[in-house]
């Protein structure tokens, strides 16, 4: 079967909450992503799942190329309307996993909240790695723990939440090898755990993302620079193509 027929895979960016918890209600949030991921973005990257490309855009400075993709119908059109005027970038439709469709390999692949929506995700990193550069990096943004696992997981189709040991064992089945490997945000796993898990709550609250966002993002941003936490929302990893 190809990459659609066995795949729910969202829009990595934009309108989705699950990605950037509410878009403008969630700017320091944006940020941190963009922060933790940026350092290790090369000069040529390939993002999955770029939803209306907010989120690929801020790269734009540092890259020599970008290649834009998702499997969506309507955010392929979005993202052709939006760059159709820069010929430095691609815009790709694919799911993964996949022969993705990319005549000159990237040095950076990003895939922000994709890979636990896919079932074979050992197969969708090797399609990755396939069209990454020896020694690149596939940078992977995942939720965390399934004791966090609830309603909202099973509406918007994810298979699974990672830890840092399970996302290492399917990193390491792909063939790849680990340069970070960590999870993050662990005041925001403990409120998630609160409001989803514990309070029964489908959908977060645009109104509470807004609170969550001016006090527990900055809050943990400042802790994680000294303390590595135990668990997290997220699990964060940098996987390297090797030589």
């Amino acid at each position: 079967m190809s990459g659609y027929d066995r795949v729910v895979q969202p829009a990595a960016g934009d309108e989705a909450l699950e990605n950037h918890l509410g878009g403008d209600e969630a700017r320091n949030y944006r940020q941190y992503e963009f922060d933790m991921v940026a350092p290790h973005v090369g000069r040529s990257m390939l993002e999955i799942g770029s939803g209306l490309g907010h989120f690929a855009e801020q790269f734009l400075p540092r890259l020599d190329r970008l290649v834009v993709s998702d499997f969506d119908p309507y955010c392929v059109e979005q993202l052709e309307k939006r760059f159709v005027e820069r010929d430095d970038i691609e815009v790709l439709q694919f799911g993964l996993p996949t022969a993705i469709p990319l005549e000159n390999k990237v040095d950076t692949v990003v895939m922000m909240n994709v890979l636990e929506h896919i079932e074979e995700d050992v197969a969708a990193l090797r399609s990755l790695a396939e069209v990454t550069q020896p020694g690149g990096r596939i940078i992977i943004w995942v939720p965390g723990y399934m004791q966090l696992y609830g309603d909202f997981d099973k509406k918007v189709g994810h298979v699974t939440r990672y830890t840092p040991a399970t996302l290492g064992r399917t990193v390491a089945a792909a063939g790849l090898d680990v340069d970070v490997l960590k999870p993050i945000n662990f005041i925001g796993g403990i409120a998630w755990w609160l409001a989803v898990r514990r309070g029964g709550v489908g959908y977060p609250n645009p109104r509470l993302v807004k609170i969550y966002d001016r006090t527990v993002v900055p809050t943990t941003r400042f802790i994680e620079r000294f303390i590595r936490p135990p668990f997290g929302q997220t699990v964060f990893c940098v996987a390297r193509v090797p030589f």
